[in-house]
């Protein structure tokens, strides 16, 4: 049986950070129950339809879907139909991370968790416009412990405008240096977008020339550390890699509820409607909250897995680059072209080489 997995979008947070361009709400709280029930109704909505299957992974991202009480994710997450052994992820900000809190979801179901630490360094945190304050996380780390979650991960943003390099190798030693340390970071650059307060503020902006340099520094530290890249913003000790994530980057089929929540289905593409005002209206009334849908051909697909794997370790087959023209940005693996730490920068334009070949 094939991988399935389910995406839950909780669109509700205490502050909107200033570089997030994701469907969230601020001031939402009293909508927490009617949200709930909402997803529950599309989920049966999905079950009736075929649209199905028992999950291999779920993923609650947001928004901040620690926002919720747990009670409330574990409503949803009980009318999932799931595998055994599936992994169930939930993303948690880090003022969120109370051994109780956690505690009553890992009792609900929940096996990972993925803590928006982004930096340890304070001023870096105003910079991103964040709420916790930073520090070491050692209560976090222990918390999670306690929790008895199988496993976690940390989030990193690199390139806010008042960060250093000394401010990533800090917040690494602090992340790396607890006595359980995260199995699996994910570190992202920071990027502008439309819409955002962060797009307002040009002073603001990340350089790309230190973005750059910031992410071969996190790379060759991670590696040193024991930790492998598996995709362009992911890294992870042997046998820890997030499999939810996996099953994006490798084209499996997943359901997402929630606004703005994309589903795929062997070629299907779907996604809901932004709002959440329509999208409550909508599933009140026992309609489709569906946006928009697009088919994709053959060789769009085979065209899309090849940009997919060649973000990832697992690289692509060597006859769908030219290796000669693309010296110093991919390496040879066994029959497949593999991204350099160089390539991982250049990954968009790298890809524009890619062709469809026998493999």
């Amino acid at each position: 049986m094939s991988d399935f997995g389910v995406y839950v979008h909780v669109p509700f947070c205490a502050e909107r950070c200033g570089y997030c361009a994701f469907v969230t709400y601020v001031g939402a709280d009293e909508l927490h129950e009617t949200y709930v029930q909402a997803v529950i109704a599309e989920l049966e909505r999905a079950r009736e339809l075929g649209r199905l299957s028992p999950a291999s992974s779920v993923f609650f991202g947001g928004g901040t879907p620690s926002r919720l009480e747990p009670d409330l994710l574990a409503s949803i997450l009980q009318a999932i139909p799931r595998r055994e052994a599936a992994e169930v992820t939930v993303e948690v900000n880090p003022e969120d991370a109370s051994a109780e809190r956690l505690g009553a979801l890992v009792d609900a179901g929940v096996t990972r968790f993925s803590v928006g630490i982004q930096s340890t360094a304070p001023r870096v945190l105003a910079a991103l416009g964040r709420r916790h304050r930073g520090g070491p996380p050692d209560e976090i780390a222990a918390a999670i412990s306690a929790s008895g979650a199988a496993t976690w991960s940390a989030d990193i943003i690199i390139g806010a405008s008042s960060e250093h390099d000394e401010d990533l190798l800090a917040t690494l030693d602090d992340l790396l240096g607890l006595n359980s340390p995260p199995p699996h970071l994910s570190c992202y650059l920071l990027s502008v977008e439309r819409g955002t307060a962060l797009s307002r503020d040009p002073a603001r902006h990340p350089d790309d020339d230190v973005q750059a340099r910031r992410y071969e520094l996190l790379d060759e530290q991670l590696e040193a550390r024991g930790y492998r890249w598996y995709e362009l913003s992911n890294w992870a000790r042997p046998g820890q890699e997030c499999r939810h994530n996996q099953l994006y980057w490798s084209q499996g089929d997943y359901l997402g509820l929630g606004p703005a929540a994309h589903s795929h289905a062997s070629g299907r593409r779907s996604w809901n409607v932004a709002s959440l005002t329509t999208y409550l209206e909508r599933i009140a009334q026992g309609e489709d909250p569906t946006q928009g849908v697009e088919i994709l051909s053959e060789a769009e697909r085979a065209l899309e897995a090849l940009s997919l794997s060649l973000r990832c370790s697992s690289g692509v087959p060597a006859e769908s680059l030219d290796a000669d023209e693309l010296a110093g940005f991919v390496e040879c693996v066994g029959d497949r072209l593999v991204l350099t730490r160089r390539g991982r920068l250049m990954a968009n334009a790298v890809a524009t080489g890619l062709r469809i070949g026998q493999g």
